[in-house]
């Protein structure tokens, strides 16, 4: 009762409120906020406490970025989805508000798209502080079943790459991007490899025009650092596997360096096992198997991480200590 009434209290405020309503829909940070409300740092920063302690909001840290969500678990998240439902969808303060918010995830977009643009080939910066493409595509290759895969979608797929490696394993291929500057460079890679059963098409990752079940395995090869909600992006690639379909995520571990979000537009330095197990869990994978790849010397400072999960043909029961 306590817990429940201590959420109600800190809820029961106008701009508390507002935030919710906004975290309900995304992760933000305090200057987001302090745009978005047109309010002070330390008095969002004040809001924003009261919700955390609340057991209401996530709050969490990479770099010099601060991070808020609506929590995902506990009494917290059972009273957002009851609030949820309270909400009035014609007030117009809170429509303003998602307005602004609609805006700030296009300026998002607008700068990974424009980024994406002036480097759809040149990527020898970022590739320098990790391992080898090579081992880790051989590593993927290790990964993901040599037999047994007649369709495969890749999230993300860029330059194509991922379905050039997968090309000679799968039946038929699709590639979905955002990007028409990599949509193109795929095409051409695709069709100077003679790999005419796969292809690539727009789409957002977030809302994919895929039928449910329809593919063996998705993989989302370094995509999920630039994705503004991330979590969103495995479920909804989740919901085209069919049941003893596999997922495998490739991205970096955690890391501090900075110069890749201000230069690179990454929204998020690295995930740790723990964040993509639970995301995975929470689309109703069922997590298999980690390998981690250290860059070793030369100036290689960022680790790859390979997370592979199975969508089971039952509901699963999870045993969290033993993911590894």
């Amino acid at each position: 009762m306590d817990d429940l009434l201590n959420s109600l209290r800190a809820a029961a405020e106008p701009t508390r409120l507002r935030i919710l309503a906004l975290c309900l829909h995304g992760e933000l940070t305090v200057s987001e906020l302090m745009h978005i409300l047109g309010q002070s740092q330390p008095r969002v920063s004040r809001h924003l406490k009261l919700l955390s302690e609340a057991g209401l909001l996530d709050r969490f840290q990479e770099g010099s970025w601060v991070f808020h969500r609506a929590a995902h678990d506990g009494h917290g998240r059972e009273v957002l989805a009851a609030l949820e439902g309270l909400l009035p969808a014609d007030d117009a303060t809170l429509k303003r508000d998602a307005a602004m918010l609609n805006e700030i995830k296009r300026d998002r977009a607008a700068q990974a798209a424009a980024y994406f643009r002036a480097n759809a080939i040149l990527w020898d910066k970022v590739r320098s502080l990790h391992a080898d493409d090579t081992e880790v595509e051989r590593a993927i290759l290790g990964m993901l079943p040599d037999y047994g895969i007649d369709t495969c979608l890749d999230v993300g797929t860029g330059t194509g790459r991922m379905l050039e490696l997968l090309a000679p394993r799968i039946q038929s291929g699709l590639g979905i991007d955002a990007s028409r500057d990599m949509l193109a460079v795929a095409r051409s890679h695709l069709d100077h490899g003679g790999f005419h059963h796969c292809q690539v098409r727009q789409a957002d990752m977030y809302r994919t025009p895929l039928a449910d079940a329809r593919f063996d395995a998705a993989i989302i090869h370094q995509v999920l650092h630039f994705a503004d909600e991330p979590a969103l992006a495995i479920a909804e690639t989740a919901r085209t596997l069919r049941p003893g379909g596999v997922m495998l995520v490739v991205d970096f571990a955690p890391h501090s360096l900075e110069q890749l979000r201000r230069e690179h537009e990454h929204r998020r330095l690295g995930f740790s096992d723990e964040e993509i197990a639970e995301w995975m869990i929470a689309a109703g994978l069922e997590p298999q198997r980690i390998t981690h790849l250290d860059g070793q010397g030369d100036g290689k400072q960022l680790t790859v991480t390979l997370w592979l999960a199975i969508k089971p043909e039952t509901a699963p029961v999870y045993h969290l200590s033993a993911v590894a």
